[in-house]
């Protein structure tokens, strides 16, 4: 038996699970003692499952359903290995898998695939990216017919407001966020610090960075499904959604990162607070593909409630140095951490295809030497810039012809989640605002 189940012999069961295209984690439950044959051989469901509708249903006129006779793919363990599952009454471990075909060849419509391919390309010029992500999410009392902050579980009030980096919110729900820690420390995400943020009952959770921009995605993914799992079992909703409260901020998934030279250097380092011509090549690139990546960091009906001028969301194609309401900021801050900072993305993205692309666009700007505009002063709210997608329709549209992200992810890839996204968008226009708020206050 693997070495990790055998050091936690109270395990029960097994979870294989791979992240679809919208981020949902899809899989088995296997018995412990059938764990190693999962282990050594993989495990086998259908191409299809890993292109499933935001309710877990087919999409329709998919190559990969009857065309195609539904065929199966193997699945395989990731490099992760088991963890456990924290937020479950019985003790029970996962195994994060990846999709192949049966001759050994990636599964072209995995996200984690598309990831892979962009490290690629950074790792044949020599190339390493060092990512960390802010992980925002809400928790609320969706017990009744209008969603609201839970009662403290110190006091038994409600938190009636946003409350800015206050320690008093923080300690009204210590015991979830000890608890939350801890499980994060059994799982090995990195963890670091937290905070309250702009909207009702939303809080801040920094994931330290990462030179393994696979292993910083996974992390995202895990963190997201263990945030829902444990905040169930302390009688409440935890919810990445993008816009749960039409009159409080949203929730965004803010994504750092640099770039390593084989030696360790930071090439975005120049030593000042300019960065490198690297550094600017790599904002070129993100800017290139900001417009045709939209629907990558809003992908859902209520992703463009979110995406709104003065709500602390970024709406304009821009960059700048020190400047939140920009789409790429540069931090300040020792030269030696110098890096650029992605602001698009909602919380609800599936975390493999927000680290693609903006990885992607990245790497393509660095190789094509591209030079981004000035960096902007200022409001970016109150300039005349390019806009990232206002709608999901728009968004849609230009993912599916954007020549920059033809470039970044492998056909069969987007021609799927186009046909995903369209099979969403046309069910979603049939359902109230309430209606779609439950469905995706814990799905993305």
């Amino acid at each position: 038996m693997n070495n990790w189940l055998r050091k936690n012999p109270a395990v029960r069961s097994v979870r294989v699970a791979a992240a679809d295209l919208n981020g949902q984690p899809r899989g088995k439950r296997i018995p412990t003692r059938f764990a190693d044959k999962a282990l050594e051989d993989g495990t086998r469901f259908p191409f299809s499952v890993l292109n499933l509708d935001i309710w877990g249903e087919d999409i329709e006129d998919s190559p990969l359903v009857m065309e195609s006779g539904d065929k199966d793919g193997v699945l395989r363990a990731t490099e992760r290995g088991f963890m456990p599952m924290p937020w479950l009454e019985n003790p029970t471990a996962l195994l994060p898998i990846w999709m192949y075909h049966d001759d050994g060849r990636p599964f072209a419509g995995d996200p984690r695939h598309a990831l892979n391919a962009v490290l690629k390309r950074f790792k044949d010029k020599g190339l390493t990216p060092v990512c960390a992500v802010e992980m925002e999410f809400f928790l609320i009392d969706d017990s009744g017919r209008k969603l609201q902050v839970p009662p403290s579980p110190r006091s038994g009030k409600r938190r009636q407001a946003g409350d800015i980096l206050s320690m008093r919110a923080l300690d009204q729900f210590d015991n979830f966020f000890t608890e939350l820690y801890d499980a994060c420390e059994e799982m090995d995400i990195p963890a670091d610090t937290a905070i309250s943020e702009a909207g009702l009952g939303q809080f801040e959770i920094n994931l330290m960075h990462c030179d393994d921009a696979l292993r910083a995605a996974d992390d995202a993914w895990l963190f997201k499904m263990l945030v829902k799992g444990l905040a169930r079992k302390h009688g409440f909703a935890a919810s990445f959604m993008a816009k749960p409260y039409p009159d409080y901020a949203g929730n965004g998934l803010h994504m750092h990162f640099s770039v390593l030279d084989e030696e360790g250097n930071n090439v975005f380092d120049n030593g000042g607070p300019e960065g490198t011509d690297i550094l600017r090549h790599a904002v070129a690139g993100c800017l290139s593909a900001m417009q045709g990546s939209g629907l990558i960091f809003a992908p859902h009906a209520n992703s463009y409630d979110r995406i709104v001028p003065d709500a602390h969301a970024p709406t304009s194609v821009c960059w700048a140095y020190e400047n939140r309401t920009s789409s790429i900021r540069i931090p300040s801050g020792s030269h030696k951490a110098r890096r650029i900072e992605h602001r698009v993305a909602g919380g609800d993205v599936n975390p493999y295809l927000m680290l693609t692309a903006v990885l992607g666009a990245a790497i393509g700007g660095i190789e094509d030497a591209a030079q981004p505009p000035a960096p902007i002063t200022g409001n970016a709210y109150s300039l005349d810039l390019p806009q990232i997608p206002g709608d999901w329709q728009s968004a849609i549209d230009m993912f599916e012809t954007d020549p920059v992200v033809a470039r970044i992810f492998p056909a069969d890839l987007i021609r799927n989640l186009v046909m995903t996204k369209r099979q969403e968008l046309r069910d979603m226009a049939e359902l109230s605002p309430e209606e779609q708020v439950e469905i995706y206050l814990e799905t993305v």
